[in-house]
């Protein structure tokens, strides 16, 4: 079975409408939400079942568009009120198509909000609509440098320990971006980098050994630029061995760079041969796992290989120097360990 955990919900007009209700009210009217109707969940989603199809994915899990997700409105009730709405629409999809599609939840990451304001509709996401997993954006303020910690700092603890308390891996993933420096999908690239060297550089799995944590993007820059880091910790390292032992303590011992890198994992959304393949060799393939985003912005067809630039399974499959194990590890076998809260079996 081939499995993708990174795709998103393809919703009818109805609930983009109700969006912009919420923008041009600011809260006066929307409290109720949106009930979409089950024909046109079908129809909006038909297409995106024929895509599947196309590239052979059996399952995918969807979650709501990233750059939809307007964290940086105000005031902060416009955005529980959204994310509430969306993750009924990623319900809605998963209700109509059950073998195909499973739920995971974004959370209502209003600038101004801290951690503990979002774990009502992380609960409701997991224990009501029977969501498998959660997106996370490491960047609620979208490029307004508005000084929000880094995923790897403790003011993301109270999120990390109720995701470990529900047993449910998380994907990084930045939504939109208000920068003049960079659009969204610059944005998200940014910010899976910056993801990625925080955590590895924190102690956030000591603290949540159980906690599972997927860098979306394949890690953005991280593996193209890994031999900076391992440097920096190379440098760390020999700055410990000049310790000044001067009250008989052995100095700190200090994890190289690609086994603190390996506490995370990956998805493989790079949209290109060689670079999955760099992803894959520098993290291991029991670290990465197939995602596709499949339907979005690698619809077009690559004129190097004339398949579509997100038929990511179909590079996977091509890789002669990966065995059947690993490959099978990245396809399912990975997915299935970390989201618990999917069937053992079948779909």
């Amino acid at each position: 079975m081939i499995i993708d955990i990174h795709g998103h919900v393809s919703s009818p007009a109805e609930l983009y409408a109700y969006r912009s209700i919420l923008t041009a009210g600011r809260g006066a009217h929307g409290r109720e939400g949106i009930k979409l109707k089950t024909e046109a969940v079908l129809r909006a989603a038909e297409r995106h079942v024929g895509l599947l199809d196309r590239v052979g994915t059996d399952v995918q899990f969807i979650s709501p568009r990233p750059f939809q997700l307007m964290h940086a409105e105000s005031p902060a009730k416009i955005v529980d009120w959204w994310t509430r709405a969306t993750n009924d629409a990623v319900a809605a999809q998963v209700e109509a198509f059950p073998e195909r599609f499973r739920g995971v939840a974004a959370l209502p990451q209003a600038v101004g909000t801290e951690p503990e304001a979002w774990l009502d509709e992380l609960e409701r996401a997991v224990l009501e609509l029977g969501f498998i997993g959660v997106l996370i954006n490491p960047d609620p303020a979208e490029g307004q440098e508005l000084g929000i910690p880094r995923v790897g700092h403790e003011w993301w603890y109270p999120l990390f320990a109720k995701l470990e308390e529900l047993g449910v891996p998380a994907l990084i993933h930045a939504a939109g971006c208000r920068s003049d420096r960079e659009n969204y999908s610059e944005h998200m690239i940014t910010e899976a980098s910056r993801t990625a060297i925080s955590l590895a550089n924190s102690r956030v799995f000591e603290h949540f050994p159980n906690l599972s944590l997927i860098v979306s993007h394949g890690g953005g820059s991280v593996p193209y630029q890994v031999g900076r880091w391992r440097a920096a910790r190379y440098l760390e390292y020999t700055q410990v061995e000049a310790y000044d032992n001067k009250d008989g303590e052995a100095p700190p011992e200090i994890e190289s760079f690609d086994d603190s890198l390996r506490r995370l994992y990956f998805d493989s959304l790079v949209h290109d041969r060689k670079a999955l393949a760099l992803l894959v060799q520098t993290v291991g393939a029991d670290r990465v796992m197939l995602g596709t985003e499949v339907p979005g912005s690698g619809s077009p067809i690559d004129p190097l290989t004339g398949y579509q630039y997100d038929d990511i399974t179909r590079s996977i499959q091509s890789y002669d120097w990966l065995d059947e194990a690993d490959r099978t590890l990245i396809l399912e076998g990975t997915a299935r360990r970390l989201y618990t809260r999917l069937p053992r079996s079948g779909r």
